[in-house]
């Protein structure tokens, strides 16, 4: 079993400090709650993913409206003169390039009526005291079964809470039992969030009901519970409902808002009807039925990868928070703990992203108790919200991507009109930031507003998934119209200077503004690349003019005087920079076009090596991706090592500070690149293992081409790989273990470190070394 858990309920110097630091998140990729596990007087602080502020009819947006952050009015000659000063200059510091190029309706880096993420409200429960010390307390998260669970006995009675986030049901179940009839009292209450106008409430027949509407943008909610006592007594009061003396009491809760991704309204039904069926559905089922449902939805994704290397000699382990205090010491304690936040990331994005999730996972993922989070709760493009995302196809969660992918696409309508406005030309457009109301135009944050690559850069993500699925209508009717869309606009956007370049270009939210940045040129050459590797798949011309650009692009590759790979097309780099991003890293990870033991992957070591270890959470991560690409893994496992040294709550949620979620995602998918890669044509087993793990195993990864791999190894050395085929046709595996020989049922021929077999779609293959 993989759990976190505690020996205390969750508490803090504050509520919030409690909230972020010990509280334990449930979700189903559309409603979120937090379990304090709290005795007398618990609270789940509830989310909903779309009650955000901002967008079309807020009255943060000024006398003009809402803009989706475009200039009032096209600026003819601006971007010519931002290129001429570029061109005469050199550089342009990025408050000049603010004033020239940001929205002069920005206020300190935030347009108004962009708007920002809510709290739904609270879930308060008032729980009557049956006398007698407390004992035995157990807080825990089942990462297998996604069920919070809080025990204690008090007096002579044990008790039982258990909370779930049901995705086939669309609501968040809590029950209350004891080992002994008639113990369970309680007051149940639903509070609001801040900033909603005077909300409507009502208690009949044991359901509570909250609607109303927030006051920036009159968006419309509504939350309900449904309290379902078994025995005793239950009693409508103002706001509450209360229930005297049951032998136990289920409560159900759902909600939504009138929120719709669609330009330019975004707004869709009432919730009320909706929320409305999903508690009646679930309320009149019972809660065995419930729960077994659930677990099974979630664990149809979870169970199908497993990770072994070599914490399951730990024995019973400490509380969660006790063992992170204690990491370090060595042993399989330590390395429980490191496959417990590899499952955790996954699990999280299990949590906040589905199927059918109306918006990807944001900054805190689903969670957030604040009406102003950091950074509004939003999707920040320049490499947090792709990093959310870098675990979804390695780690066997294709469909938890499904959300990002739409989104992108929904942002290709307001991107035109932002491509149009600013750039005067055709494709779409989106910067470093953006929300649920198509915000695609820029802010006046002088080192944080101007990314038009990020459209590229999501772009590769719709294409991953289709290098992963092999789905050829996907790739036709979906990947490929985006890809060549987004071409467009860089086609007509790139700059002659000794080569395409980007004009203006900016490494994010680091040094002046620049023509041709690397960060820049190996995104826009990524998203060329796949422009015209995709067409060929399909068969089709990718058209002169992309294959034209790939060959004249500067793809952003040199080598600065101390070895370094260079930042900037100038050599204005600094040996003691130690600055978190490592955006002209891209073309290492998660581009393609650096590879390791090469004069540029080398190039590439040296800049990571001067940029240090340290940084927040997501720099972590990314480093512990980059540092497996290179295909050392006692270097990722340092960085792994100092991630849950420094950058990792008790709750095992990651810290910048404060909380962010791609910490833990790409945490996870950093683990997954140092056990399997696939981005170079051939299928990398074990690539980067750490000494720190002799011996392991896994199952369940997935590798480009749709197969599933698993592997096994003892003493450093790779024992055996498992495959089951995504297709029909050659699979080539590469690992040093293949120069002594494989043995396998269907022949296998092996040249050098690398073992290729003929595989049919759907069979499995099994790969002895020796």
């Amino acid at each position: 079993m993989q759990s976190l858990w505690y020996d205390r309920p969750a508490d803090g110097p504050d509520e919030h400090d409690a909230w972020e630091r010990q509280a334990l998140p449930i979700g189903n990729g559309r409603l979120g709650a937090m379990v304090f596990g709290r005795l007398g007087s618990e609270r789940l602080a509830l989310n909903e993913s779309t009650l955000w502020t901002g967008g079309p009819g807020s009255k943060d947006a000024g006398p003009g409206g809402y803009r989706s952050g475009d200039w009032p009015a096209p600026r003819p000659g601006v971007l010519a003169e931002v290129r001429r000063r570029l061109a005469e200059h050199g550089r342009l510091d990025p408050v000049e390039a603010a004033h020239l190029l940001g929205n002069p309706a920005g206020l300190d880096g935030r347009i108004p009526g962009f708007g920002a993420y809510q709290p739904f409200g609270d879930l308060l429960l008032d729980i009557a005291s049956p006398g007698g010390d407390v004992s035995d307390y157990r807080r825990e998260l089942d990462l297998t079964t996604a069920v919070a669970t809080v025990r204690y006995t008090a007096g002579e009675v044990r008790f039982t809470r258990e909370h779930f986030a049901s995705h086939p049901a669309q609501a968040v179940v809590v029950r209350l039992a004891a080992d002994r009839p008639g113990h369970i009292s309680l007051t149940v209450r639903l509070a609001p969030g801040p900033l909603t106008a005077p909300p409507e409430y009502a208690a009949a027949g044991g359901r509570l009901t909250l609607r109303g509407t927030l006051e920036d943008n009159g968006l419309r909610y509504e939350g309900q519970v449904q309290v379902i006592a078994e025995g005793g007594a239950r009693t409508d009061e103002p706001g509450a409902v209360a229930v005297r003396g049951a032998d136990a009491v289920t409560l159900v809760f759902s909600a939504g808002t009138d929120y719709a991704c669609a330009h330019p309204g975004y707004r869709g039904a009432p919730p009320g009807a909706a929320v409305t069926a999903h508690v009646d559905r679930a309320s009149a089922r019972p809660y065995g039925e419930l729960r077994a449902e659930h677990v099974a939805d979630h664990r149809g994704l979870f169970d199908r990868v497993r990770l072994d290397i070599g914490g399951g000699a730990a024995g019973c382990p400490p509380p969660t928070d006790r063992a992170l205090a204690a990491y370090g010491r060595g042993g399989p304690g330590d390395r429980a703990l490191e496959a417990l936040l590899f499952a955790y990331g996954r699990y999280l994005l299990i949590a906040s992203s589905r199927e059918d999730s109306p918006l990807p996972a944001g900054l805190q993922g689903l969670w957030n108790d604040s009406p102003a989070p950091p950074w509004n709760g939003d999707w920040h493009t320049n490499v947090n919200v792709q990093m959310n995302y870098w675990p979804a196809e390695v780690t066997a969660l294709s469909e938890c991507a499904a959300p990002l992918t739409r989104f992108v696409d929904a942002l290709r309508v307001p991107g035109r009109v932002t491509a149009a406005t600013m750039f005067g030309s055709p494709g779409w457009v989106v910067h470093s930031s953006t929300n649920p109301f198509g915000f695609t135009g820029v802010h006046d944050w002088p080192t944080a507003f101007w990314f038009p690559e990020a459209a590229a850069w999501l772009a590769q993500h719709v294409y991953e998934r289709y290098l992963f699925g092999g789905d050829l209508a996907y790739l036709r009717d979906h990947a490929y119209p985006l890809l060549s869309e987004t071409a467009e606009f860089w086609l007509e956007n790139l700059v002659e200077d000794s080569g395409l370049v980007v004009s203006p270009g900016h490494s994010p939210e680091h040094g002046p503004f620049s023509a041709g940045p690397a960060v820049s040129q190996q995104i826009v050459w990524d998203l060329l690349a796949n422009t015209a590797e995709a067409a060929d798949q399909l068969g089709i011309e990718p058209g002169y003019r992309v294959l034209k650009a790939l060959g004249e692009l500067d793809e952003g590759l040199r080598i600065g005087p101390y070895g370094q790979l260079q930042e900037w097309r100038d050599d204005w780099d600094d040996p003691e920079d130690t600055h978190r991003h490592l955006s002209h890293l891209f073309a290492l990870h998660p581009g393609r076009r650096i590879h390791p033991c090469t004069e540029f992957g080398e190039a590439a070591r040296v800049a990571l090596e001067h940029r240090g270890d340290a940084g927040p959470g997501w720099s972590r991560a990314w480093k512990i991706n980059l540092w497996a690409r290179l295909l050392d893994g006692d270097r990722a496992h340092h960085l792994l090592a100092e991630q849950l040294r420094h950058s990792t709550h008790p709750n095992l949620w990651s810290t910048h500070p404060p909380f962010q979620i791609d910490g833990n995602l790409g945490t996870t998918a950093g683990v997954a690149e140092m056990l399997l890669q696939s981005h170079l044509g051939v299928i990398d087993v074990l690539p980067a293992p750490p000494s720190a793990w002799p011996d392991g195993s896994f199952d369940g990864l997935r590798a480009r081409g749709g197969h599933t791999v698993g592997a096994t190894w003892r003493d450093g050395e790779l024992v055996e790989v498992r495959v089951l085929a995504g297709h029909d046709g050659e699979v080539r595996l590469r690992n040093p273990a293949f120069l002594n020989g494989c043995r396998t049922r269907v022949p296998c021929a092996v040249e050098g470190d690398t073992a290729a077999f003929q595989a049919s779609a759907g069979h499995a293959y099994r790969l002895a070394i020796g």
